[in-house]
């Protein structure tokens, strides 16, 4: 049994009433590619299984800025998840998410550091629609554009709270298309993380599978080393049904700003490597066989993430796994408009000792972790200094029907808490519009699709609170 430590007086806990939870942690073995084993390694397989089911004391997050909930009257399904037919279908001719703008050489952290401290401290800014704003609908938009788009550079995130046209998917698409966001594919699009709300529209919907509903999402950027988009907006139709689902935010540059120095120091100079995904392959299985499976998923499954992946065993020291690790990156970036360095890292996230202390609900094939860039481990008390200032900046926000939050998705970390009942979130991701250079001129690759339809219907099958 792991126990937490007390949550910090700083924070707030989202779960007053549950301030532990339950969950039987488990290890699932599923290959994408039909692989052959013996009666002896089946066998073997089960009992490593049957050994690894233990009951583990989670910890619900905490957050430094806990709005209240406003209620706000939403449309029915069949309503909100209508779309115009009139408007041309954007899936034909869809970009692709563009290449990760990487500028980390020779950052100054001490001056990163006060340089942060004299940003907006509100993250997100709200911006609340008045009835004469809710009557001018897509005009508001239209004569707000600069306005909105200049808020987001200068706090890396916004609010738009109680504004009606965006309660359903055709209101959503006039309303990003007022304020010239240029559409593009999910970075993850091929992993099957997310599925079309509405494809003509280029609507995702977001993480609301019921099997994921007790699956708390940590902090990151819509990221990976070789794609991270430009822009987000992210749009509640239905909020959670029986409570819970905030959306979380939280600045990047504040996240820096406020980290130990001498970790922030020891991150930047060492840099990170994610762990994405494990297969277990029992550890007694032959050296050749195990080399054979790993150049089987390395040619075969690696190269349809469309990630940079490397495929190695027992990084975490498990004997028998086999980690897809991203390659080398900085955890700190510069914001590509701004300059400004930023916590460009999804270590909240990714995380297995955090995971591992928290409601967590994806399989074992979808358990993640960090390392330094040489598969080195970060200790405990590393781990627990980025959950700590991480969550100190969070800002756990209540979505109502129409609520949209724009994300500059370079500055701003985003993530999503535990929920209970029915709830239907979804996301827009965006590109560069006004840089040709940084949006390039990839097209969407239909190939892609399969395995992210194929991975969505294997969630789909997961029992619900899996």
């Amino acid at each position: 049994v792991f126990l937490f430590p007390p949550l910090p007086s700083s924070t707030t806990s989202l779960h007053p009433d549950q301030p532990t939870m339950k969950f039987t942690a488990f290890g699932l073995f599923f290959i994408p590619t039909v692989v052959s084993f013996t009666h002896t390694a089946l066998t073997s397989r089960r009992l490593s299984a049957s050994a690894l089911s233990s009951t583990l004391e989670r910890v619900a997050p905490s957050a430094g800025v806990v709005p209240q909930w406003e209620e706000q009257q939403g449309l029915s399904e069949e309503e909100f998840m209508r779309s115009d037919m009139s408007k041309p279908d954007l899936s034909e001719s869809l970009l692709e998410c563009p290449l990760t703008l990487w500028d980390a050489e020779g950052i100054d952290l001490d001056a990163a550091r006060e340089s942060a401290a004299k940003l907006p401290a509100a993250c997100p800014l709200e911006i609340r629609a008045t009835e004469e704003d809710n009557k001018k609908g897509e005009e508001y938009f239209s004569e707000n554009k600069d306005m909105i788009r200049q808020k987001l550079l200068e706090h890396g995130s916004v609010w738009l709270r109680g504004f009606d046209l965006p309660k359903s998917v055709s209101g959503h698409r006039v309303m990003t298309e007022s304020l010239d966001l240029l559409p593009c594919l999910d970075p993850l699009h091929s992993s099957g993380l997310r599925k079309f709300s509405s494809e003509r529209d280029v609507l995702y919907e977001e993480v609301n599978k019921p099997s994921l509903r007790q699956h708390y999402i940590g902090l990151h950027c819509e990221s990976t080393t070789k794609r991270t988009a430009a822009y987000a907006s992210f749009v509640c139709f239905k909020k959670a049904t029986e409570g819970g689902g905030r959306f979380l935010i939280a600045d990047g540059a504040k996240i820096l700003g406020d980290m130990e120095p001498n970790l922030l120091k020891k991150l930047y100079d060492r840099k990170v490597r994610i762990s994405v995904s494990n297969l277990d392959v029992p550890p007694s299985t032959p050296q050749f066989l195990k080399e054979g499976f790993k150049n089987l998923v390395d040619a075969a499954v690696a190269p349809k993430f469309d990630m940079d992946l490397e495929m190695i065993y027992e990084a975490d020291g498990k004997p028998g796994r086999l980690m897809a690790i991203e390659e080398t990156e900085s955890p700190i970036n510069r914001h590509p408009v701004t300059g400004q360095p930023v916590w460009f890292c999804n270590a909240h996230n990714h995380l297995r000792y955090l995971r591992d202390r928290r409601p967590c609900g994806v399989p074992e094939v979808g358990m993640t972790d960090v390392f330094f860039g040489d598969l080195g481990h970060l200790s405990p008390s590393e781990c627990d200094e980025i959950k700590r200032v991480s969550e100190k900046h969070i800002t756990a926000v209540p979505m109502s029907p129409g609520d949209v939050l724009l994300v500059d998705n370079y500055r701003t970390l985003h993530g999503r808490d535990v929920f209970n009942g029915e709830r239907y979130h979804a996301v827009g991701w965006f590109s560069w519009d006004d840089n040709e250079k940084w949006r390039g001129d990839e097209l969407r690759q239909r190939e892609k699709d399969g395995l992210n339809q194929f991975v969505n219907k294997y969630m789909d099958w997961l029992p619900k609170d899996f």
